[in-house]
């Protein structure tokens, strides 16, 4: 009498279990690696495949249908891997919970279709890499669009390439959800996304698509294609002018000159010097395909990816990405560099200005800094060339746009070029001056940029986000002439008897962000602003929460305009808190300015 199964077969030693989403069963010997997991169920028929333990699962993407019993999971003893971006909707979720904007809200993403209580998990999946499981190899590869997160799983079984494609696709043609594929109000990001992770999907060349709901597709080329031509038929229907994806996808770069490439499908741009020896060097490196990028920037929303990049061998003669070099530390320019360092083997170049905040973000109160440390593997000292391949790089302090930034200069195919980031607008008739008093803006900081820029006379400026400009006396003159002017009307409309620079920040503390555990201490430095034209005597203490120890007041002696940074040791309260605040009470001469910064502290 044949056993009866509650299970499928798809593949040799792979079998599908229907539950709240296809649960998919990959056998090594008496144990089990799962791809999702649905409410669990599965667990409870394991012995009709002989079958005693599940080692591991893996989870394509966060919503509930794939992942609602998860404790069981963990209760069986199983290893839980789950895509990075979405850690924090998994793991993490009862804090996404507690804090996720619900009234006025914009964002559209289905990330409350999640666990409802928060599961440990073991880690995060190595994208763009391959990993065993088991008795199997998984190579990990990201294909958002039904959610920012998603991944698909590749394995080869008996000579097949399957493809535990989540729900990027569901038959032939179809996805599973358009609700899903909006992300924004009105915006087609997950629309793209969707488009590009199936020609990615595509290019892998699976031989069967397994999805989380459906039958398995076995003709995957021809699905993901229909699929693409659908959804960019859909989104030009909803923007003005339509975006093309499919030339996005198949022709990121182009050509600035004949080895200087620029993506013009990211956000922010990045720039390839590409070596006669097939080497590259990027300049900025951020969000690959802007189409895609969620407009909120929370962690869960902000994924970098590698997409542009097989393109860039393919079609333009490279074959390794050597370095990556930092204008300035905002996100969008160096999302990616962890990345690339991990699946590229890619070296992090940062100025010595920029260096700092990139290795350590969490120390500093400064907008668009990236979620973890980027290391950096080569500090370059300003205005000191640097040689590689048959180039010469040479950077440059470039304050304004942020005090933390650089511009880097360099000559290919006769033209000397200088990248400088978001200093200003490029391409344009009349660059505007890209300045936030947040980056730590200085009143004459874009005379200084104009006055490198007219002692450099670069024949090309490329940029962050604009078209490439063609560089003339009457522009460099323009961007010296606007500088001068910009220094001239914050002159006139701050207070000159005190100074605490455009900006206005008289005191900063640094880290901004820090844990202790209860009854621990914290190092707090509070640099300290004198803000009059005479020497001045300041004093500072610390509030601190209720409960806390409060430290003694501290005081220093300043120069006229000077700066002076004090060290607080602060014990914290012996109950955890989130974001404790203490902040700096300053007095400047008897003057008092009362809190003028704050730092954040988690007593854990």
């Amino acid at each position: 009498m044949q056993k009866q199964t509650s299970f499928q077969p798809v593949a040799p030693g792979v079998s599908r279990f229907r539950d709240t989403c296809n649960v998919y069963v990959l056998r090594s010997g008496r144990g089990a690696v799962l791809v999702d997991f649905g409410s669990g169920a599965v667990l409870d028929h394991l012995d009709e495949l002989d079958v005693d333990r599940v080692t591991d699962v893996l989870i394509t993407h966060h919503h509930r249908d794939q992942v609602q019993g998860l404790a069981r999971a963990v209760e069986a003893g199983a290893r839980i891997w789950v895509p990075p971006v979405e850690r924090d909707l998994v793991e993490g979720i009862d804090t996404r919970w507690e804090t996720r904007q619900i009234d006025n809200d914009y964002d559209l993403r289905q990330d409350r279709f999640s666990l409802l209580e928060g599961v440990p998990v073991t880690g995060a999946v190595a994208e763009y890499r391959t990993t065993r499981f088991g008795e199997h190899d998984v190579y990990v590869l990201p294909t958002p669009g039904h959610t920012v997160g998603s991944v698909t799983y590749l394995v080869e079984v008996a000579g097949r390439r399957l493809a535990f494609s989540g729900d990027l696709a569901h038959g032939d043609g179809r996805v599973w959800s358009l609700a899903a594929t909006q992300w924004s109000y009105s915006g087609v990001e997950g629309l793209a996304a969707t488009n590009f992770s199936c020609g990615v999907l595509a290019g892998h060349e699976p031989h069967v698509l397994l999805p989380s709901h459906g039958e398995p597709v076995e003709e995957p080329a021809a699905a993901l294609e229909r699929i693409r031509a659908l959804v960019e038929e859909l989104a030009r229907l909803r923007l003005d002018p339509p975006w093309r994806f499919d030339h996005m996808f198949r022709q990121p770069w182009e050509a600035v000159t004949p080895h200087l490439l620029r993506n013009r499908t990211s956000f922010a741009n990045s720039y390839a010097l590409v070596s006669e020896s097939g080497g590259a060097i990027l300049i900025d490196f951020g969000y690959d395909v802007s189409t895609g990028l969620v407009p909120s920037t929370d962690r869960t929303a902000r994924r970098p990816l590698l997409w542009s990049l097989d393109v860039l061998k393919r079609e333009h003669g490279v074959v390794r990405i050597e370095a990556v070099i930092a204008t300035h530390y905002h996100d969008d320019h160096v999302a990616g560099m962890n990345l690339l360092r991990e699946v590229e083997g890619t070296q992090v170049w940062a100025t010595a200005n920029v260096a700092p905040i990139l290795e350590e973000p969490t120390r500093y109160d400064l907008p668009c800094l990236w979620f973890e440390p980027i290391p950096v593997d080569r500090v370059l000292q300003l205005e000191a060339p640097v040689a590689w391949q048959e180039y010469e790089l040479t950077a440059y302090a470039l304050p304004g746009h942020t005090l933390y930034a650089a511009a880097i200069g360099f000559e290919v195919d006769g033209k000397r070029v200088l990248a400088t980031g978001d200093q200003q607008t490029t391409g344009v008739p009349r660059g505007i001056l890209n300045y936030q008093y947040r980056n730590r803006f200085r009143i004459d900081d874009f005379v200084e940029s104009a006055e490198l820029y007219r002692r450099l006379r670069p024949d090309l400026v490329v940029s962050g986000h604009w078209p490439v400009q063609e560089v003339d006396g009457a522009y460099l003159e323009q961007l010296h002439a606007d500088g001068v002017r910009l220094a001239e009307l914050h002159r006139h409309l701050l207070p000159d008897e005190v100074d605490f620079g455009a900006e206005g920040a008289g005191a900063r503390i640094e880290p901004y962000r820090s844990a202790a555990p209860a009854g621990g201490t914290v190092e707090l430095d509070v640099a300290v602003r004198n803000p009059f034209e005479r020497p001045a005597i300041a004093s500072v203490r610390l509030a601190v929460p209720a409960g806390w120890p409060a430290p003694g007041a501290r005081e220093a002696e300043l120069e006229p305009r000077g700066e002076v940074v004090l060290r607080f040791s602060v014990v914290t309260g012996s109950e955890p808190r989130r974001r404790a605040r203490v902040a700096a009470d300053v007095t400047v001469d008897g003057t008092p300015f009362g809190q003028l910064a704050e730092a954040l502290v988690d007593v854990e």
